[in-house]
């Protein structure tokens, strides 16, 4: 709204400073933080209204997690809202990558709360059968993923090459749905304990700022040797608008959480992270990167594969951060190591811009 409201006048005067991407992304951090935080306690009041008993929790996991009970679901339509607020206000609204990444957001969100409101409301963990979900999710990752081919064409970015590319043609927009629906779910896997998902969201982020913001910068793209995507810098500020929004959230989700993040927001974050991924034809650097929801992910493929085949369990308990709590790690010392994984994954993902 700002950008269009600047260019229509010219980017006159103070106004010129909106004709600058890092300085939008500065101004959507700021307004989704405090968007936030100012709607926080009053949202998570209405919630707790509204659910009674809250979240349901898994009897068969840790037995610490019984004092839980209570505590609200769908605190992801408390980022949703920060997230789109920031986005309207900073965005430039005329591209088409703003609409395709706030569609999955906004779609993937949508399911979520539909499994989140299952899930309260029969008071049970099972929610919305996981096929139709899935189905849901891939019809709206592949709406996005056509829309985003017919912007940047169909070939894949090999990193740690330089300017070796892989052309997949109309096999492109079922790699990229892939994409984005099997980030979603990682990070919705991951949203287990106090603050977990959140801040690796967040590092996420922070780190397809950077890549975003050098891919849709022709001089950079060129001198790194990576896609140059026109346009594709635009979703350094949805970046930053999911920064603020995460550290808003952050703020009430730490231990000990006054709200959960529901399905509503991980799969709404996942899904935006595995678009902006697509648009900047960055998708295996995405899989570096987000590691930490990769591993999660296959935890728990892994588990059921082999106790559908053997009847023998590969970890205490799948998720893999349930595994580490039942080897006797407290809740905080798994998620703060869980961080540190995660920022230590996003710095090796960004290696790969120079290591070509």
């Amino acid at each position: 709204m700002l950008y269009w409201i600047a260019a229509h006048l010219g980017f006159p005067g103070v106004l010129n400073l909106i004709r600058y991407q890092s300085f939008r992304t500065g101004g959507a951090v700021a307004t989704a933080l405090l968007i936030g935080l100012l709607i926080g306690p009053r949202f998570i009041g209405w919630l707790r209204l509204r659910q009674g008993k809250g979240q349901p929790i898994r009897a068969d996991g840790p037995q610490s997690h019984l004092a839980k009970r209570g505590t609200p679901t769908m605190g992801g339509l408390m980022i949703l809202t920060a997230l789109c607020l920031s986005i309207v206000i900073w965005m430039d609204v005329a591209n088409p990558y703003v609409w395709a990444c706030l569609f999955v957001t906004l779609g993937f969100g949508a399911i979520g709360f539909l499994d989140d409101y299952d899930k309260v409301r029969k008071a049970t963990t099972a929610g919305v059968p996981g096929r139709v979900r899935l189905l849901a999710e891939f019809v709206v990752a592949g709406i996005a993923a056509l829309i985003v081919m017919h912007q940047t064409g169909s070939h894949l970015s090999l990193p740690f090459a330089m300017g070796y590319y892989l052309e997949l043609g109309w096999l492109y927009p079922v790699f990229a749905a892939f994409t984005i629906v099997a980030f979603g779910n990682a990070v919705n896997l991951t949203d287990g304990l106090d603050g977990l998902a959140t801040m690796p969201v967040i590092i996420a982020s922070v780190a397809f700022m950077v890549i975003a913001y050098l891919v849709g910068n022709a001089k950079f793209a060129t001198y790194l040797g990576i896609p140059h995507v026109p346009g594709a810098g635009e979703l350094a500020i949805f970046c930053g608008a999911v920064v603020g929004a995460g550290l808003a959230f952050l703020w009430f989700n730490a231990p000990p959480a006054a709200v959960f993040m529901g399905d509503t927001g991980s799969l709404a974050l996942g899904g935006a992270l595995g678009t902006i991924a697509v648009v900047a034809h960055h998708e295996l650097v995405l899989g570096i990167i987000g590691g930490l929801f990769v591993v999660e992910a296959l935890s728990v493929i892994i588990q059921v594969f082999f106790y559908k085949r053997t009847g023998r369990r590969v970890f205490k308990m799948a998720p893999i951060h349930h595994h580490f709590e039942q080897l006797g790690w407290s809740e905080p010392t798994v998620v703060i190591r869980f961080w540190i994984v995660s920022f230590v994954l996003a710095l090796a993902g960004l290696a790969t811009l120079k290591l070509r």
